[in-house]
């Protein structure tokens, strides 16, 4: 019998247990899913962040750590870490954030929010948007999320350029990398999404240099990390025009204080981070699978370049 260790807030438990059980069972594997173990006997440690699980020195026999985020950044860097790592890569999670970028981008595309917010009684027929192929969308990380999100919009008809730190290739979407790709990606883009992972090297990427290459009046989404964007440029970019808006879904301090300016900046929409999240169904048989392939000898799906941190 195999020992899977259960490593997250208490209440996830309660949502993961049964699910990730018959998830087991369905792969025909003999395994014990637990919250406490022998480190010495746990063979997987499927594992949250804010979780009991600090120090992986003791679980010298763990063949596989997996996340349940597709972020990693709060684990990659444990010095205790020393078995291989997977990030999740949900089904459910992808089509979550596609279908909340997908949203936001149509909101700020059609300026939805001036007929919501303007319901003045005044009849102002003579102000439309473009169509979607006049709206150039630039997508900052090609990652699962990325491509996914961008296909999307590429389907809709906006022209999407996607830039990754290495180059990618993806049907629909012109895909730049490196340094002079970030500024050919940037420049003159009316929506920007940013998608990248959290790193040392993606800190900031979002700064005052790199907005003032948008198009005057451009918008910005971040459903990705909170510290891609610098927020003083964002600010100072919002106050001058030069952004129209920024739908922001993360944050570098979450829960987001009550006193930040993004709360009652007019051109900002705070939302809790919830553009997606995994669900505990489709993660559930993402967990099993990844362990069956293991224990049939395989390489794990989805892992983590530890050097690259992501």
């Amino acid at each position: 019998m195999i020992t899977v260790l259960f490593s997250a807030r208490p209440e996830l438990w309660d949502d993961y247990r049964d699910l990730l059980t018959e998830a087991l069972a369905a792969e025909g594997l003999d395994a014990r899913l637990t919250r406490e173990s022998d480190p010495a006997e746990v063979d997987y440690i499927v594992f949250a962040p804010n979780g009991p699980v600090t120090d992986l020195a003791p679980y010298v026999n763990t063949k596989l750590v997996m996340g349940l985020w597709a972020g990693v950044e709060q684990i990659v860097d444990n010095e205790t870490l020393t078995q291989p790592l997977a990030r999740m890569v949900d089904p459910a999670l992808t089509q979550g954030m596609v279908e909340w970028v997908t949203g936001h981008t149509m909101r700020h595309h059609l300026d939805l929010d001036a007929h919501v917010k303007g319901q003045d009684g005044v009849w102002r027929n003579m102000d439309y948007p473009p169509l979607a192929q006049d709206r150039p969308v630039t997508i900052l990380g090609l990652g699962e999320l990325g491509t996914a999100c961008g296909q999307a919009l590429a389907g809709l008809g906006f022209p999407v350029t996607g830039w990754s730190r290495s180059q990618k290739s993806v049907e629909g979407i012109r895909c730049l990398s490196g340094e002079d790709g970030l500024v050919a990606a940037l420049t003159q883009a009316q929506i920007v999404i940013l998608l990248l992972p959290q790193t040392p090297q993606t800190e900031n990427t979002l700064d005052a240099d790199a907005l003032a290459l948008l198009a005057p009046g451009a918008f910005v989404i971040n459903p990705g990390r909170g510290p891609l964007i610098d927020d003083a440029g964002l600010l100072a970019a919002l106050d001058s025009g030069q952004v129209a808006a920024a739908t922001l879904d993360v944050f570098r301090e979450e829960p987001l204080p009550a006193d930040d300016p993004y709360w009652a900046h007019p051109k900002v929409t705070v939302t809790p981070h919830i553009a997606s999240t995994t669900r505990a169904k489709t993660a559930s048989t993402v967990v099993a699978q990844n362990i069956a392939r293991v224990e049939a000898g395989k390489t794990a799906l989805h892992l983590v370049d530890r050097r690259a941190g992501y």
